[in-house]
Order: structure tokens, then sequence, then C-alpha cells
């Protein structure tokens, strides 16, 4: 196979249409434009949003507006994860850290409570669900929020 030897399928190439060449062509007189008007003389281009001189919509409404603030991103850690470490530890950002259960230490972290922790520790985190709260106080453990 060739770049010569490929043929275009039936339709796909469409004579120009001739515009202008009298009542018999099918285009002639107005040239498929209709009747007076802007939109039928030539050099026509206009913006979009343009409302025939009119002072358009965009100008019309006024321009107040607000700076949203992005939503915080949490880093999160389940409390199965936290299973690994040594009993009575106290576990931070940078010990998670070191162990790559998040991926930057100075982020915010919420931990999460999926999972059953087996081991007392000291936890801080920025953030922690209802369920991680339960489940560390049941295993003996203790929460600390940074602020």
């Amino acid at each position: 196979m060739a770049l010569e030897s490929l043929i275009s399928v039936k339709g796909a190439h469409k004579r120009k249409k001739l515009l202008g060449r009298g009542p018999g062509s099918g285009h002639g007189k107005t040239s498929t434009r209709g009747h007076k008007g802007q939109k039928s003389r030539s050099g026509r281009d206009f913006y979009l949003g343009f409302e025939g001189g009119q002072s358009p919509l965009i100008r019309r409404i006024p321009k107040r507006g607000f700076y949203h603030k992005p939503a915080r991103q949490y880093q999160l850690v389940n409390l199965e994860g936290l299973n690994n470490f040594a009993k009575g530890l106290s576990i931070d950002s940078n010990v998670l850290a070191e162990n790559r259960l998040i991926e930057n230490s100075k982020g915010l972290i919420k931990i999460l409570g999926e999972g059953r922790l087996t081991r007392a520790l000291t936890i801080r985190a920025h953030k922690f669900s209802k369920g991680a709260i339960e489940k560390i106080e049941k295993a003996g453990g203790k929460i600390e929020l940074i602020k």
C-alpha cells in the first residue's frame, strides 16, 4: 500500500459553492444571504456576544467578584497503617513521611478510622475522624491536634 493508491470515501470532497452567477445557478441574486441588512453585507465580522449595537450583556452586568479560597488538601492516613509502629511511640508528620505513609511532612494530615489499631500510640495530626478518635482511645493511645 502506498499513499498514491489511497482513495477517498464517496462524498468526502464537495465542490465549492459558486455565488453570484445569475438566477440559473441557484446561488444568484442575493447569493444565499437573504435580503438586506447588516448580515447580508460583505465584510461583516463581529465579536462573540455582539448584540447589534446595543450594549452587550457582558458589559451591562456588574463586575464584582470574590476570591475563592482553595480547599484544604489533607494527606489521609488510615489506622491500619499505624500498626507497624512500636508501642508507646509518638507519631508525627516526620515519622509518617519517613515510613512513606504520607508524601509531604509539611502538609496537612488527617487520620481516618479504617481498620483496627492494636497498639497504644500518641498520634499528632491536624485532623481526626470520629471513628479514629474512638479506636485510638480504645487501644490506650492519645491524640494531639496540631494547630
